[in-house]
């Protein structure tokens, strides 16, 4: 993969690259078939006859189809160039942005700008990541500047993420997975870490009896019992301790500490895309990435983003 030949280096480049919606459309070509166009009804991989507005013709079945065919970019009124360039902005701005900044930079609807970086987000997502392993710290924490809905009291702006942190000895962090969740009972809990660790590995965690089982799933499960111990949480856990701050703070600062608890999830996704990325040599790789895993998921309906992605259908 080179920059300036696989993606744009900056944004001057982006520009050039990416002029009109076919420039647009011949990119996702070569992200979504990059050993040639393979029909998606008779699956032969062969040179397509190309239409008008980027329409494909199977050249042995007549199939007809689109690049944007079966993507998050099915039926969409808006521009290809609008989407790359949200695309752009969501993956080099360092914190990412808020809907309102990407409305004000595009110069959009808010309702656009909020529509595509939730698109995005599910996006992020791979159906085939690897599950974390070697060791793992495992905890959860109440992340604030949440709408819970209109509830009222004490600590009811909280919600209870789980996290997951890949430990790199002796002070690194590697990959982190997050999940929303509803209660911190074993029944959230294990098929959390069995969804997200790979059997066999070591898995950290504090005294909390919702991890009492992980054993009996194939984890050597270490617990770390605070109570006892005179190191703080930051220093027994300071892999959870770590991620957790700097969620709260992006949540803060970017989002202004205002997300909907029916939309948290995404939010999560994007954090945990960001951060596993943090390494990465060039922003333009990562928007590549991200259009790369954006034409091999299936189209969202706009309701299901209105109303709250439902996750447990998703590989989370």
């Amino acid at each position: 993969m080179e920059a300036g030949r696989d993606y744009p280096r900056i944004y001057r480049e982006f520009v050039e690259w990416f002029p009109d919606n076919e420039s647009c459309l011949n990119y996702l070509v070569k992200l979504r078939w990059p050993n040639g166009f393979s029909c998606p009804e008779c699956n032969i991989v062969s040179e397509p006859w190309y239409q008008t507005r980027g329409r494909m013709v199977c050249p042995k079945c007549r199939h007809q189809t689109s690049v944007t065919r079966g993507t998050i970019f099915d039926k969409t009124r808006t521009p290809l160039t609008t989407w790359f360039e949200a695309a752009w902005h969501m993956t080099t701005a360092k914190n990412g942005l808020s809907a309102k900044t990407l409305q004000r930079t595009l110069g959009t609807s808010y309702l656009t700008a909020w529509n595509m970086l939730h698109r995005y987000r599910i996006a992020m997502v791979r159906s085939e990541r690897e599950q974390l392993s070697g060791i793992v710290e495992i905890d959860e924490s109440f992340v604030g500047g949440v709408d819970l809905g209109g509830k009222r009291g004490r600590g009811t702006d909280k919600a209870i993420v789980v996290i997951a942190v890949e430990i790199k000895e002796p002070m690194g962090f590697g990959r982190i997975r997050m999940r929303h969740i509803s209660d911190a009972s074993g029944n959230e809990l294990v098929p959390f870490v069995c969804h997200v660790v790979t059997p066999g590995a070591v898995v950290q965690t504090d005294g909390w009896g919702g991890y009492n089982t992980l054993r009996h799933n194939g984890y050597a499960h270490q617990k770390k019992l605070l109570s006892s111990s005179a190191d703080p949480a930051h220093v027994s856990m300071p892999g959870v301790h770590r991620v957790a701050s700097l969620l709260k703070r992006w949540i803060l600062g970017t989002h202004q500490g205002s997300v909907s608890v029916e939309h948290l999830q995404s939010y999560l996704e994007e954090f945990t895309f960001r951060f596993n990325r943090r390494a990465s040599s060039s922003r333009g790789l990562v928007f590549r990435r991200l259009l790369e895993q954006a034409v091999v998921t299936e189209p969202i309906i706009g309701t299901e983003i209105a109303h709250g992605f439902d996750w447990r259908h998703h590989n989370m």
